[in-house]
């Protein structure tokens, strides 16, 4: 049969956009105005706060919060700080946070004015900052890299770093408690820790007070990061040296946590409602081309770097810990045929989390919306490739994995040739190809959302697989 060959040059293809919405929800509301531009104010029942939530101040050791476990119950921002905690036994050193240095001259108090009384004044006892029932927030922290969310459960004495306690886990809704809350929190590109993967990988990233530039010099939007990447993968054994494959391109991002949390009146456990989840800007160009390998069972996953981020976003006076972590890899689907030279650049967004609401539990939240530009390409010999570059990402609170989500835009090339001959010798090639473009978006809510202080559910609940796939170009040729 003779080799079919067919060179697609496509500049005024026009641009698709896809909307898709996954599995149903209660999607939760936005606050009233942008997080961090409104002061805690008291709700009707005059006792629940509208609170606010922004990132940490950077730069600066974040103060833990202490929920009293006294008769008001309330929920302040400590003079304290975690001094160390150790995970086996549960028991944590609380000492005085670091005093900030003054900005100017000290000045006694006027005549007849008292200074200023810290928060944590009035404790039963300067040895004891903090008694039996207290729930203690914290920032990462010796021994809690992650940050802690605890009980006080026994004080047990005075030492030469602090007064040591024992412990035991709580959740949000013990210094939450019927408060409510809701914001975006962008992700600081610069608190990002990439590991590549593998040889060829690089990071550039931009920062409102510092710009990095592309490896091409491009400058990259305030907030975003970028990873790229050029990589060989494997080849067919019977595909020429011309034929080699690899991928290259770049995704670029800008990660950003929601967050949102409603109260239950009157002291009743757990909140009414709660949303966690992680969502983004995204843009991603690549190229794949050569003859790849055939694929043996499950497309083969190439991951090429790992990012880890653990950014604490304050919630009105509670420093809430979110872990983020994303793999980024390129994924190959082929027959070992094909010999492809394809190019596409992607935007869009995306979304994953889980929205809790009483009486309905927890719902996954899943949701992309993706445009396609232009493509090139050219498809050689008869077969199929498919070629994606995507993300496994998981966010969670203090360190606990609470949803994961797996977005992956592809192109997916195929050629089929026909071949025919007469008993007069003549002989006559025909055949088809077609070009997609899509998504594939997937996921999980786990166990640990629990943190919040909804029930538990019993297995994990997937978000349900969220795929869409659009035409690029078709056509046939024959001689």
């Amino acid at each position: 049969m003779r080799t079919l060959a067919r060179s697609l040059l496509l500049p005024g293809l026009t641009a698709l956009a896809l909307t898709a919405t996954g599995c149903s929800s209660t999607p939760h509301t936005g606050a009233a105005e942008p997080a961090g531009t409104t002061s805690p104010t008291p709700a009707a029942d005059g006792v629940s706060q509208q609170l606010d939530v922004a990132a940490a101040p950077q730069g600066e050791s974040t103060p833990a919060a202490v929920a009293r476990g006294d008769a008001k119950g309330r929920t302040e921002k400590s003079a304290l700080k975690v001094a160390s905690y150790d995970a086996a036994s549960g028991r944590a050193v609380i000492a005085d946070a670091p005093k900030a240095p003054s900005k100017g001259p000290s000045q006694a108090p006027s005549p007849g004015k008292s200074a200023s009384t810290p928060p944590d004044s009035g404790r039963p006892g300067a040895d004891k900052p903090v008694a039996v029932g207290d729930v203690i927030a914290s920032a990462p922290a010796p021994g809690a890299p992650n940050g802690l969310l605890a009980k006080v459960t026994e004080v047990v004495g005075k030492t030469d770093r602090g007064t040591e306690v024992k412990t035991a886990s709580t959740t949000l809704a013990s210094v939450l408690n019927d408060d409510k809350a809701d914001g975006k929190v962008p992700v600081d590109p610069a608190s990002v820790t990439v590991e590549p993967l593998m040889k060829g990988v690089t990071l550039s990233w931009a920062k409102s007070d510092g710009l990095k530039f592309g490896p091409e010099g491009a400058k990259l939007p305030l907030g975003n990061l970028r990873l790229d990447v050029n990589a060989s993968v494997d080849t067919a054994p019977d595909a020429p040296a011309s034929a080699g494959a690899s991928v290259s391109g770049f995704v670029q991002l800008a990660p950003q946590v929601e967050f949102a949390y409603d109260g239950t009146p009157g002291g009743a456990p757990g909140p009414r409602g709660a949303f966690l989840g992680m969502s983004g800007d995204w843009s991603s160009q690549w190229k794949l081309q050569g003859r790849a390998a055939a694929s043996t069972g499950a497309p083969k996953r190439i991951p090429f770097a790992k990012l880890h981020s653990s950014p604490v976003i304050q919630v009105g006076p509670v420093p809430v810990v979110v872990s983020l972590d994303l793999t980024c890899y390129i994924q190959v689907e082929a027959d070992g045929k094909v010999t492809v030279e394809v190019q596409q650049d992607v935007k869009g967004d995306f979304k994953v989390g889980g929205s809790y609401a009483v009486g309905k539990g927890w719902t996954p939240v899943s949701a992309s919306n993706v445009q396609s530009t232009p493509v090139r390409a050219s498809v050689t010999a008869a077969g199929r490739v498919k070629g994606a570059i995507g993300a496994e990402a998981s966010v969670g609170l203090y360190g606990a994995v609470g949803v994961t989500g797996d977005f992956a835009p592809y192109l997916r090339g195929e050629a089929d040739a026909k071949a025919t001959a007469s008993s007069d010798g003549k002989t006559s090639l025909s055949g088809a190809w077609a070009l997609y473009g899509g998504f594939d978006l997937s996921g999980n809510l786990q166990l640990q959302l629990s943190l919040f202080g909804t029930p538990l559910f019993e297995r994990r609940i997937p978000l349900g697989s969220l795929n869409r796939e659009w035409a690029l170009a078709s056509g046939r040729t024959g001689q």
